[in-house]
């Protein structure tokens, strides 16, 4: 079940969200290093890693979908947001350069389709980060603290086995948050302390997993169960870029 995107928003804008927040960017962007001039999209509830993104990005965009809803993003410039379902996202076969997936895998009822649609709008060249709940970590036991909390927790080998199984290749690894999801000042700053522990000796008990993958290219294309209605991305031009929806003409009268 989706988060409510209220509580999502809500935890982000507190102290013991804004420290999550840093912590699991610093990790991406040891991943992504370099996305100048490249598309990035977000899934989820991403928008919060996609600000590190914005000034160096060819193109920047998110999708939130529908049961978790929808909130305007950047709040001071037009938004790049768009509500869509996660089983059919709104863009071509190959448009997109690196896709983050963030509170969309532990929370989607339809994780398979969701990922057949990663799969799909993904370049054959480009790389995706899913960032996942660790089941062994405490912050996957704290539903009422954090979005981590909530939703289906991964190990390790139970997240790589679900990218291999939809035609994906992990190809790195990093893990954040080995600060307990507390409130109390003394322990948010000491956030970088915890994770300079954590990461040299206890890698096990990380409060999130962070994986790259790329796309298997030798399989064959996964095949949609339907071929609905499918809403396109007309262009990706660059920082900013407008999206609007077009839907597949209806097949008309045979002469």
């Amino acid at each position: 079940m989706w988060s409510d995107v209220i509580d999502l928003s809500e935890f982000y804008r507190s102290r013991l969200g804004q420290v999550a927040r840093r912590l699991i960017t610093r990790r991406i962007r040891q991943l992504w290093p370099n996305v100048r001039g490249l598309s990035v999209l977000g899934v989820g509830y991403a928008t919060p890693y996609l600000r590190a993104f914005r000034e160096e990005a060819g193109c920047v965009m998110a999708v939130m979908p529908a049961p978790q809803g929808v909130v305007h993003w950047p709040e001071s410039d037009p938004s790049l947001v768009c509500l869509s379902e996660e089983t059919d996202l709104p863009f071509s076969d190959l448009s997109v350069d690196r896709l983050l997936l963030v509170h969309a895998v532990e929370n989607s009822e339809n994780l398979r389709a969701m990922m057949r649609e990663a799969w799909r709008v993904l370049s054959d060249s480009g790389r995706l980060i899913v960032v996942v709940p660790n089941r062994r970590g405490i912050w996957a036991r704290f539903e009422q603290r954090s979005p981590f909390g909530h939703g289906h927790p991964y190990s390790q080998g139970q997240i790589k086995r679900l990218l291999r199984d939809c035609l994906f290749a992990p190809t790195a690894q990093e893990r954040a948050l080995f600060v307990p999801p507390s409130r109390k000042r003394i322990v948010l700053q000491s956030a970088y302390a915890f994770e300079r522990a954590g990461n040299r000796w206890f890698q096990a008990i990380s409060g999130v997993l962070i994986i790259e993958a790329s796309k298997q290219l030798y399989a064959a294309t996964p095949v949609r169960a339907k071929a609905p209605a499918r809403r396109r991305l007309v262009a990706i031009t660059g920082r900013g870029a407008s999206m609007r929806n077009e839907r597949r003409p209806k097949d008309g009268p045979k002469t």
